[in-house]
């Protein structure tokens, strides 16, 4: 089976030279909606916590804490919402209410659950067997309807600690049933904006290219060339690990290594089976780097000549969010980290590209996107939108909000333009 890697990580396209244009937009928006902003903290070691889902009860609005465990939530007035609920991993869920008025400064403490250390019997099912009864199961477990679901995407690029690019935008996503595989899904920038550093020492500049794609290939569920598919489970080991709680019900965790050598790099990894319903609700996994040389081939499509590429980390974490029965993408993120030196220099150069998607609305009406509006695979988000330039650029779309050291790094990339 041939990888499909370099279609879905989005790869990375190193040129000498970055042209910067800079332009101005303004937008007037009509405030119709409370703001809920806050940080979501463990109850019993007071400390933040990230990735937890924060989510307008009943619906699929929300948003995700960022690194530093914050978050900013916009409810529109239309909704008549009541409650938002946030959710994490081992953790009980929390019922925020919430009227008319904003919410600022919340600190909300999420109280963890103990470990399910029963010992783990599964219908006489070993690991790979519940693999693939889970992977039967998609069909019953995911949604089977044509959806639209509009997401906020992130990409950062840091060479050394310092950030030369940050790149964003409110996407939408054309989502076939899950019968169907991911090729046929679409995805359109809404609006979106970037900074870019003009230091003539950055002019090594690095291209995600394809990245709001991240949301389309990396629903491993979906996607047939990733490692859910029965066919090629043989290429993996798999053994049963601690029992979790997702969303207040127990998971069987799955981890999987490689134990076949082929032509490209295989994953491994943990998935997080429901088990009440055999629902897979998470996967964390990376690109073995047991072989750097087939890693690199995976995801480099250029680099200049003499330029030596030394990938490091390539990890993934993908999530799903039940609604009505079904599950539905919820949350994904790529963390890319590598090393550039040019032959005959002493030292070389670290460099991290960070990416992530969530879905923060979707709509019962499915309109495709037309294919001309559909953003490339060869295409670079910051060759396609506009710059920073104020802080009410998001008006009433949710976004993941931006940790301190983001905002520390836009700052100073902000001032580095305008010198």
């Amino acid at each position: 089976m041939k990888t499909k890697l370099k279609n879905f990580t989005g790869i990375l396209l190193l040129t000498l030279f970055v042209f910067v244009s800079y332009s101005v937009y303004a937008q007037e928006t009509t405030k119709d909606y409370i703001t809920i902003r806050g940080v979501v903290k463990d109850k019993s070691s007071g400390k933040n916590l990230q990735y937890a889902n924060v989510t307008i009860r009943g619906t699929n609005i929300g948003t995700i804490t960022n690194l530093d465990g914050e978050f900013t939530l916009k409810v529109k007035d239309s909704l008549n919402a009541s409650r938002v609920e946030i959710s994490l991993i081992g953790y009980n869920n929390h019922i925020l209410t919430v009227g008319k008025e904003d919410l600022t400064g919340l600190k909300i403490y999420l109280k963890p659950m103990p470990n399910l250390l029963e010992e783990i019997t599964i219908y006489g099912m070993d690991a790979k067997t519940l693999v693939a009864e889970a992977i039967d199961r998609i069909k019953d477990n995911y949604s089977n309807q044509h959806n639209h679901l509009t997401g906020f995407y992130r990409e950062t690029i840091k060479k050394r600690r310092t950030y030369i690019n940050v790149a964003e935008a409110v996407i939408e996503m054309y989502k076939t049933p899950y019968t169907q595989n991911v090729y046929k899904d679409i995805v359109r920038v809404n609006k979106g904006r970037k900074l870019i550093s003009q230091k003539p020492g950055d002019t090594l500049f690095v291209k995600l290219l394809g990245g709001p794609n991240l949301s389309i290939y990396l629903d491993i569920v979906k996607n047939p060339d990733m490692f859910l598919n029965k066919e090629t489970l043989d290429d993996y080991k798999f053994f049963m690990e601690q029992q979790v709680m997702i969303d207040e019900r127990p998971h069987f965790v799955v981890s999987f290594v490689p134990q076949v050598i082929l032509p490209y790099p295989l994953h491994y990894g943990k998935l997080y089976i429901d088990q009440k319903t055999l629902t897979f609700s998470r996967a964390t996994f990376s690109l073995s780097m047991d072989d750097k040389n087939k890693a690199a081939q995976a995801i480099l499509k250029k680099k200049p000549l003499g330029l030596r590429f030394k990938p490091e980390e390539i990890s993934f974490l993908v999530t799903y969010r039940q609604k009505d029965g079904k599950s539905y993408i919820n949350y994904v993120k790529s963390q890319i980290e590598f090393k550039c030196d040019w032959k005959k220099r002493l030292f070389s150069t670290n460099y991290a590209i960070v990416s992530e998607m969530v879905v923060t609305a979707g709509r019962g009406d499915a309109i495709k996107i037309p294919g001309k509006l559909a953003f490339n695979q060869g295409e670079s988000l910051s060759d396609k939108v506009m710059d920073f330039y104020d802080e009410d650029f998001w008006g009433d779309y949710n976004i993941i909000e931006p940790d301190e050291s983001l905002e520390f790094g836009v700052q100073k990339l902000k001032k580095a333009n305008t010198k």
